[in-house]
């Protein structure tokens, strides 16, 4: 079979899973991890601590780790006395991430796992959380939403990025209205169409 055959037959495959993915919004599983391993030049752990602005001592919340790509620098930049607690469907990715941490001398980071729709944690537990390339695969993001705004203090942060060309991309603009009617203020914006992290505050 022709190189050229064979490179359409693969993007027609990954066309055809991609499709399939975005009717039938679902976490990435554990066996694909290595779609979330991957980095990427747009939402970069630069461009997120730009738009999360973390500070040392601060309780946050980090939902879908995957397998950590975010969770390791998020947990060195609030500490030594934050705390980040990560949160995900699947405790595979949540073994993964912790294994990781341990490797690199990081103690701060615990877990639990979960529907995102039904946050396990008290009102006002966080000082801010994050999610990136994650809401769109929940299949009720405004509750999600509203979960977030409910465990964050009153004008805690949430940032929310999304890459293009995710399965589950979510517009920027259609998220600033669901976080609205979550009651949660947008805020800024950092990066553009290709890939961006939007922050929102908890109205008070």
């Amino acid at each position: 079979m022709r190189p050229r055959t064979l490179a359409l037959g693969a993007a027609g495959a990954v066309a055809g899973v991609a499709a399939w993915w975005r009717r039938n919004p679902s976490a990435c599983p554990y066996s694909q991890r290595f779609w979330v391993e991957a980095p990427h030049p747009f939402i970069t752990r630069a461009r997120l601590r730009e738009a999360l602005e973390p500070r040392p001592g601060e309780r946050m919340l980090e939902v879908g780790p995957g397998t950590g790509y975010y969770t390791l620098d998020v947990a060195e930049w609030i500490a030594p006395e934050g705390r980040l607690e990560i949160f995900d469907l699947q405790q595979e990715m949540l073994d993964h991430t912790l294994r990781r941490a341990r490797e690199r001398g990081i103690a701060n980071v615990e877990a639990s796992q979960g529907d995102a729709r039904d946050l396990p944690y008290p009102d006002a537990s966080f000082d801010a959380a994050y999610l990136v390339t994650v809401l769109g695969e929940i299949p009720d993001q405004d509750a999600a939403l509203r979960e977030l705004r409910r465990v964050l203090e009153p004008d805690g942060r949430l940032v929310v990025g999304e890459l293009l060309g995710d399965p589950h991309y979510v517009v920027f603009g259609r998220l600033r209205e669901r976080a609205a009617a979550a009651g949660l203020r947008f805020d800024r914006r950092v990066g553009g169409p290709l890939g961006y992290f939007a922050r929102f505050a908890a109205a008070g």
